[in-house]
This record gives structure tokens, sequence and C-alpha cells, in this order.
């Protein structure tokens, strides 16, 4: 057998290997993929299930069992699917080591959730980030590909590891949600059904410091209050309408999403330092984070 028949087939045999933790995920929508993260337990691409999902089908090597949905997070992009009879199946060890150009392995479910697989390159790595929802991510991965039907199935590195779940970013890129991800937000969402965010109950928009106060500030840029939630943490801290943020956590503040990032489920119950400008004069305002009420 020359080199290319033998990776051939060494890529079937990973393929192979990897069809007991992968199935479909049928919402009464297009099908999509999910990873059989426990035997009773799937993770799919939250973005891939319908807002009112209700008699979910999980596909499973020809096999089909019902599921509901235990949890959603829209900020890392996972929902938790909790099965109504258990799958045989067990994940693979985290992947390590990985590189821009590395070869990947995009698994999916078919239909009656077999096994579909394609190669995908590793077109770009980077360090954790925000979503545009405000969830942590612990790494950027970014592939060179699009998906199809096989979002929300496992990403492998071709030693077989398991680098993450694959979904669609912005600009329909295609990027992996990682396994320390999904390993942080499964247990809350089958717990709380959501993941916990910070909250300090306050609108902010960006505006620019009046030349007069630029060098009272030392900023020349700010978040302005301009909505405060009655009885939230910064109501109750003393924080005002117009106020002007202009330090978070001795952090110059830039925009309101930055805030938001900062307010991990970490922080909760902890305070954060809010350095204003109201009227003229610059004070700081310490507030405790509170967890997100739920919608």
């Amino acid at each position: 057998m020359d080199m290319i028949e033998q990776f051939s087939s060494d890529l079937a045999d990973r393929i192979a290997a990897a069809a007991p933790f992968v199935v479909a995920v049928h919402t009464g929508k297009r099908p999509t993929s999910g990873i059989l993260w426990r035997p009773d337990v799937v993770v799919a691409s939250e973005q891939m299930l319908p807002e009112d999902v209700a008699g979910i089908q999980v596909s499973h090597g020809g096999q089909t069992v019902g599921a509901t949905l235990a949890g959603r997070d829209k900020g890392t992009n996972v929902a938790v699917l909790k099965l109504e009879t258990a799958l045989d199946g067990a994940l693979p060890e985290a992947a390590d080591g990985l590189r821009v150009g590395n070869l990947t392995l995009l698994v999916g479910g078919d239909g009656g959730g077999r096994a579909t697989g394609r190669l995908a390159m590793v077109h770009a790595l980077g360090d954790a980030w925000h979503s545009m929802a405000g969830g942590r991510i612990d790494a950027l991965i970014r592939l060179d590909t699009r998906l199809g039907m096989d979002e929300g199935g496992p990403v492998l590195s071709l030693a077989g590891g398991l680098i993450g779940m694959s979904t669609s970013g912005p600009r329909r890129r295609t990027i992996v949600i990682p396994t320390a991800t999904l390993a942080r937000v499964v247990d809350p969402l089958l717990t709380d059904g959501r993941v916990a965010t910070g909250w300090l109950g306050i609108g902010l928009q960006p505006v620019m410091i009046p030349d007069s106060f630029r060098q009272t500030a030392e900023r020349d840029s700010g978040l302005m209050v301009v909505g405060l939630v009655t009885g939230g943490p910064a109501e109750t801290a003393g924080v005002m309408p117009g106020d002007i943020v202009l330090d978070i956590d001795e952090t110059p503040a830039g925009r309101p999403r930055a805030l938001t990032a900062s307010l991990g489920p970490d922080r909760i119950g902890q305070s954060v330092a809010l350095r204003l400008l109201r009227a003229g004069a610059v004070q700081t305002i310490a507030v405790t984070i509170a967890a997100r009420p739920q919608a």
C-alpha cells in the first residue's frame, strides 16, 4: 500500500472510531449534528436549535431516541440535550499541540446518526476571546471550510484527539468551540439550564468627554450611563443616569462589550470599581456584581 492509500485508510479508521460519539439531532427543521458527551447527554450547536424547541429526536448509528433540551447558552453557542435512553459511546482525550496548518477531521451525523467526515485545515489560532453574546471561548480556532449538516459535530486531530465542537461564526467562518469550553459549561447547563453571567443592571453608550473636563477625567472618551435597572446592582451602589464611566477596575472604559466580557461567572458576588465623571468631578463607586436575571 502506498503512502496516499495508507493516509486514506487511516482517515477512514479515524472516522469509524468517531462514530460511537457522533449523533444527528432532529428538531422538525434541518437536522444538525451533535456530540455524545456522556451516555445520556448530547452537546450541540445552540444556534442550530429553534427558539421553541420540542419533540427532539437524536439518532445514533441508526437508532433513534427522544431527548429534551436541558439548557442552552448563546454566549458560548452550546446547547445540552438530555436523552431519554442512554447510548453507547465514549469521548476521546482532548487534543493538544494544535498549530496553524494542521489538518483536522470534521465529523458529523447523517440523518440516521451515522458518521460523516471531511478534512479541514486550521486557518488561524488565537487566545481566549468573547463572543458577541458575551460568552468566553477558551481559544480561537478557525478552520478553512464551511459547515452544513455537520455543524455541532466533533472536530478531531488526525491523532484522534477531541479539539472541540464545530460551529459557524461571524461571516459564516467555521470556528471550533474548544473542548475546555464545552467541559466548563455542560454541568451548569444540565443543573441550571443556563450559564450564569455577571450583571450590573446598567445601560451604557460610548461618548466623548467634553474638552473642559478631559484634564480632570484623564480620558478623551468613556461610557455614559443611559439606563439603570431599578434595584439593580449599579443603582443600589449609587450610580446615576448621566454618569460617564471612565475606568473599570483601573482599565479605561472603551466599549460596553468590554464591560460585559469582564463579568464572567467567576465574578458574581465580587466587586467592580467604576471610576466616574459626574458633574465635572471624578469619583469611584464600587458595585457588587450579581447574576444576570433569567429572561
